[in-house]
């Protein structure tokens, strides 16, 4: 079991795939398993991330396994660690790909998907579910990319919608400095572009610090009504805080991406009031068919995995890809090819009370998005 520390809580990440390496992988593929490469975040600022979505797609494949799998094949996740670092996840997809994986699946971030891109391009390997919206993993189009949430030009443009019919249209933008963070911008841009306005102020933080003082330095003078964040949790809730202890009485608003739970455990009742974007349903709300679904995982698997909208994510990715192998398996043999022209021809669907839509044209499955609010406990709120 490979164990992952990170502050004062312990996660297992990966049970039993992650002990499949080299020739034992291969083999294990050939015997049947079906082998999937995770490289995310399961230390550091962003860990969260990694941990609670690899959990959510793990609940499913779980279940899935326990019915016996796709055609009597068992799917199984390897996951290795990258920190949120591009490099280290390039790396880590290098060794995937040597270790023949039928296919890459929730990769978190844009900076690490794109790491990767060149690399599963050359070798053809289907990349499914990556835990961003950034367009440039959506254009131009990619054969071999599989996007199960909304983008972030969808997340933003609700966000911008809603602060600009609550009348507050000096918006600033809080973005991290790397292909994440103009992704974001780029949305807000376009977002209040087409309302013929302009970010009154933006200003950056780099990737996995949490050093926020020039940010706040130039953001909290301009007097926005509101600051848009795009970025990770713990720079967002470092922002939060310092922003407030200078004076600013604003709104703050994030993108999904953030990581909802990771966001409202970092800043505890400080968080009351942060609104975050969400592209999966509520998992707190059994009112829909795929929540009540994950609900009941979670119950049946002795509740080791906590109900938040990253592992819900996991969840609804693994959900889907599921359903891609069965109609791969529906066309005589599971094979990437198979995979890749079997999910394309889901078409418009409804999975568990999950809309979802892909062809030969478009990978790109929904445009789901909702807000959500932290309310100063430790909860969400739609």
């Amino acid at each position: 079991m490979n164990q992952t520390v990170l502050g004062r809580r312990q996660f297992s990440v990966g049970m039993g795939a992650v002990a499949l390496g080299g020739f034992g992988l291969a083999r294990a593929q050939g015997e049947g398993r079906i082998v999937l490469g995770q490289s995310a975040a399961f230390t550091g600022p962003a860990a969260q991330l990694g941990v609670q979505f690899n959990q959510g797609a793990k609940l499913f494949f779980d279940q899935l396994n326990a019915q016996g799998g796709v055609g009597k094949r068992m799917v199984e996740i390897r996951t290795l660690d990258d920190g949120y670092e591009p490099d280290r996840c390039a790396e880590n997809t290098r060794k995937l790909i040597a270790d023949e994986v039928f296919a890459l699946f929730g990769y978190i971030g844009t900076p690490t998907s794109l790491a990767a891109m060149p690399l599963f391009n050359q070798a053809k390997v289907p990349f499914f579910g990556p835990f961003t919206g950034a367009e440039a993993l959506r254009q131009p189009f990619n054969r071999l990319i599989f996007h199960v949430r909304a983008s972030y030009y969808d997340e933003t443009a609700l966000i911008v919608r809603q602060l600009t019919n609550l009348g507050l249209k000096k918006i600033a933008v809080f973005y991290q400095n790397d292909a994440y963070g103009k992704a974001g911008l780029d949305g807000v841009t376009k977002a209040l572009t087409e309302l013929k306005l302009t970010p009154v102020a933006t200003a950056t933080v780099e990737r996995n610090s949490v050093d926020v003082k020039a940010a706040i330095d130039k953001l909290v003078p301009a007097m926005p009504d509101a600051i848009v964040q795009i970025t990770a949790y713990a720079s967002a809730a470092a922002f939060v805080r310092a922003a407030r202890k200078a004076g600013f009485g604003g709104t703050f608003y994030n993108v999904s991406f953030v990581g909802t739970q990771a966001l409202a455990d970092e800043l505890g009742k400080d968080g009351a009031g942060v609104v975050v974007s969400q592209v999966v349903p509520s998992p707190y709300q059994p009112s829909r068919q795929i929540t009540r679904e994950f609900l009941e995982a979670i119950k049946k698997g002795g509740d080791k995995v906590q109900a938040n909208y990253s592992s819900m994510e996991g969840y609804v990715a693994a959900r889907v890809f599921a359903e891609g192998l069965r109609q791969a398996q529906a066309s005589g043999k599971i094979t990437r090819e198979s995979f890749i022209t079997g999910t394309e021809s889901i078409g418009n669907q409804v999975i568990s009370g999950f809309p979802v839509s892909f062809s030969a044209t478009s990978h790109a499955a929904s445009k789901f998005v909702e807000m959500s609010m932290l309310t100063g406990d430790g909860r969400v709120r739609t």
